[in-house]
């Protein structure tokens, strides 16, 4: 019997049957819940988090706009996306290379730079709503 007329021994391995419409719409809900969780547990989010309720404290009492209001929104769900993934690098980097090495290094160092330049995109603009806007002629 040579290599070509062997029957293949190998296990079959299963496929998940592919999830469509409302149960997709409803997993996929669930791991994003299940990424926001796991999001909670940094530090950095948390800080986040808090200086976003300070912005918006900070935006009622300057009585910003609505159009300010909605683009604070829009630069804090990128710094929680920036956030996310920031987080998954360095969850696969811990995972791929637990030594110290330069490239996981980099790649962390990465994730930091991006998340840090949402963070000051966010303060600027929070700080321009909140003191500045109002001394501009309109």
């Amino acid at each position: 019997m040579t290599i070509i007329d062997r029957p293949n021994l190998a296990p079959k391995k299963r496929r998940r049957r592919k999830l469509t419409g409302l149960r997709h719409l409803l997993a996929a809900t669930s791991y994003s819940i299940g990424g926001a969780r796991r999001l909670f547990g940094e530090a950095a989010f948390r800080h986040e988090l808090i200086g976003f309720c300070v912005a918006m404290v900070g935006f009622v009492i300057s009585g910003a706009t609505l159009f300010q209001y909605v683009a604070m929104g829009i630069l804090f769900l990128m710094m929680i996306a920036f956030e996310a993934l920031n987080t998954a690098i360095e969850e696969i980097v811990d995972r791929v290379s637990p030594e110290i090495s330069d490239m996981g290094r980099n790649a962390k160092d990465l994730g930091s730079l991006a998340c840090l330049c949402l963070v000051l995109a966010n303060s600027g603009y929070a700080f321009y709503v909140i003191f500045i806007s109002h001394f501009l002629p309109h």
